[in-house]
């Protein structure tokens, strides 16, 4: 399962029941996240990137699984496509009971690399942005989208670059910024942006305070390798880092990216942005994400 797919089929079904449930907390109370999560490990934030679990549940219901595990930053990919006001108001209240903040949000569906499809991107970010200020999110995460078919590569390239600057002067009245994700091409062949080197570039070419990248080192580890070389020389240019293992996209320790060195790395480098959970846990999901965001915490406080 990728998020697409969860966004797709599953999370809008499931928010889809009505208004939820509201449940008091206080500040003492199991479900409350601790508070050092906020900071992470040294000076990073430590998120959770939600479509990856407790899938059954209702959404405040989730956000309490994730305080849980001590966890203050959630990140979201639309599921508040189809909520009505009291949903919003309900999440709200949830969130701010648990001393959650939203950190950023995906959802959208239009292409950054096709130009027949610019206005209808553009058109989606501005539509969106409603609902990042009911929900505080200060982030929108921006796909490229699939190559377009008769097109070279580098129109697509100079596409994604003017889309970005167009979309950066949308949110830069708002404050809010733009991240770049790459992907890999085993999760989608048809995928533009698999390179996370071309990806920095299109960065530096949009040249805007509020466009940056999301370093996804799952999907980089499977396109390209020496994850650690290109967040040295890159950093600056990240708010957003995405951790899962290779093979599978389980937790960290579970495969072959030496996470611990890239916490290490990045609390050396004083990245002071968020680094968010991303895998698919095996076995119990409270106790994965603990144990991830802890091991976190530790490695870039080493």
């Amino acid at each position: 399962m990728n998020r697409r797919d969860f966004s797709r089929n599953l999370a809008l079904a499931a928010l889809g029941s009505g208004a939820l449930k509201t449940q008091s907390a206080s500040a003492g109370s199991p479900g409350k996240a601790s508070p050092q999560s906020e900071t992470g490990g040294g000076s990073f934030k430590i998120s959770l990137m939600l479509w990856t679990v407790f899938h059954n549940l209702p959404f405040e219901q989730r956000l309490e699984k994730a305080a849980s595990a001590g966890f203050h930053n959630v990140e979201l990919v639309g599921e508040f496509e189809k909520w009505s006001d009291t949903e919003y108001a309900n999440a709200n209240r949830k969130r701010q009971e648990l001393g959650i903040q939203f950190d950023a949000t995906g959802g959208l569906n239009r292409s950054l690399t096709d130009p027949a499809q610019r206005d209808a991107f553009l058109a989606e970010v501005k539509g969106i942005l409603p609902a990042m200020d009911k929900l505080e999110c200060p982030a929108l995460i921006i796909l490229t989208g699939n190559k377009v078919p008769g097109m070279s590569h580098d129109a697509q390239h100079a596409s994604c670059v003017e889309g970005l600057k167009r979309a950066a002067d949308i949110v830069e009245p708002k404050g809010y910024k733009i991240l770049l994700e790459n992907i890999d091409p085993e999760e989608n062949p048809k995928y533009f942006l698999t390179s996370v080197a071309e990806g920095f570039d299109v960065i530096r070419e949009v040249d805007h305070p509020h466009v940056r990248f999301l370093y996804d080192f799952f999907h980089d580890q499977i396109s390209e390798g020496n994850l650690i070389e290109k967040l040295e020389k890159n950093v600056a240019l990240v708010d957003l880092v995405h951790i899962a293992d290779v093979p599978g996209r389980h937790q960290p320790g579970t495969g072959e990216i030496n996470y611990t060195n890239i916490y290490k790395k990045l609390a050396e480098l004083h990245y002071d942005r968020y680094v968010a959970m991303e895998f698919l846990p095996i076995g119990d999901e409270v106790a994965s994400l603990r144990t991830a965001r802890e091991a976190a915490e530790a490695a870039g406080r080493a």
